[in-house]
């Protein structure tokens, strides 16, 4: 089936539920059993069965299978935020001892749990720059399990060269885990490009209306995903029903709403690049993007999601511009209907890489409103920049 078609109906099964159309939120905690050579059959594979309420319910597991079919996976394990989906695949395939290569330009918190988390555990962190492709091979180590990756990167937007990246961390027998959060499997399908591991933030674009935290870790092996369903019980990382339900009611009309950001951002990002006020829009679908070539090759679209950089202004200047948007609001997360901006000057970290632009930069997500009007919520907001310039 095409995708289209694979996001609305994979994971549903309405003869199985009186014909209703939608899985069921199933709000359970205990399952019981009618014997004990039956409780001791589930517990041999409670990680595909419904067996205890941590391990998932039926709800869970038609998300898990809607997807993992989408991502062009055989198994899904959903768990309770992105960044549970992040900590629960490190964990699971890194132990005291190894090191692992994790990309400068990544998911702030991310960084903190290999900075503080796996390096109380034992595991070293090095970082490296998002465009060396295949010269990655030069910093893998005979202890060197994971390659990780996210493409774009956080704030900055810089385009990964996957397969060049996976066929060296292949060769030397690592791990490839990408956060596919930014463009979901409906614009890049990560196993056709050699990543082992995909990782999404299904809060984001999945759940796609800002009222759920989820998070999922798709693979092509069934030890993989029996190693990650035990990794992620035995921390509690557990995915409540009801979050799972609105995981599958949003998984429904992601194809729809996802062209929408789309062709929105596209129409916002365009008209950000003829504003005197703007240095540069980074948007890798924009032609004269650095990673547009990239993105071509790889990508079968864009999210709503970018940064932009301004030419100058103070933390107040900023403040001021954005305190009074109307249709913009300030918040983290991002992939829901509605728009949002944050300055991320300040959100910036690099270590292996240098991060030049010294003036303000900002991370905008476009959402479902018509363009005109955020255009003109933009305008106003970067004459505000100009008055409290003017100011000074």
């Amino acid at each position: 089936m095409k995708q289209d078609t694979t996001v609305v109906h994979s994971g549903r099964d309405p003869q199985r539920f009186d014909g209703v159309v939608n899985v069921p939120a199933y709000r359970a905690s205990t399952v019981t059993f009618p014997t004990v050579a039956d409780l001791k059959r589930k517990h041999a594979i409670r990680f595909e069965t419904t067996y205890y309420g941590r391990y998932g319910t039926p709800t869970t597991a038609a998300l898990e299978e809607a997807v993992a079919a989408l991502e062009g996976a055989t198994h899904c394990a959903a768990t309770s935020s992105g960044m549970g989906a992040v900590a629960g695949a490190l964990l699971t395939f890194l132990k005291q001892g190894d090191h692992l290569l994790m990309v400068d330009t990544v998911y702030w918190p991310t960084r903190k749990f290999c900075d503080v988390f796996l390096k109380n555990f034992g595991v070293e962190t090095t970082y490296y720059d998002p465009l060396i492709g295949a010269g990655i091979a030069a910093l893998i180590r005979p202890n060197t399990k994971i390659v990780y990756c996210e493409s774009p990167g956080s704030h900055t937007f810089e385009v990964q060269d996957i397969p060049a990246i996976a066929n060296a961390a292949h060769a030397k027998g690592a791990l490839v885990l990408l956060d596919n959060t930014w463009a979901s499997p409906l614009f890049h399908e990560p196993f056709s490009k050699g990543v082992d591991v995909s990782i999404q933030a299904a809060t984001k674009y999945i759940v796609g209306h800002s009222d759920a935290m989820l998070g999922t870790i798709s693979v092509r092996q069934r030890d993989q995903f029996l190693a990650i369903k035990d990794t992620l019980g035995s921390f509690g990382y557990a995915t409540g029903s009801e979050e799972a339900f609105l995981g599958l009611r949003g998984l429904r009309t992601l194809s729809a709403r996802l062209e929408r950001h789309q062709r929105s951002a596209l129409a916002v990002a365009t008209w950000l690049q003829s504003q005197p006020e703007v240095e540069r829009v980074l948007y890798p679908a924009l032609p004269d993007d650095p990673g547009h070539a990239l993105w071509k090759r790889d990508f079968t679209g864009a999210s709503g999601l970018f940064g932009v950089l301004l030419k100058a202004g103070t933390e107040e200047q900023v403040a001021h511009m954005l305190d009074h948007m109307t249709l913009f609001a300030m918040g983290y997360s991002w992939g829901g209907y509605e728009s949002l901006i944050i300055p991320t000057r300040g959100a910036v970290e690099r270590t292996a890489t240098n991060w030049t632009h010294t003036g303000p930069s900002l991370r905008l997500h476009v959402g479902l409103e018509d363009p005109a009007d955020l255009i003109a919520d933009l305008r106003a907001g970067l004459d505000r920049l100009g008055e409290k310039a003017g100011d000074q």
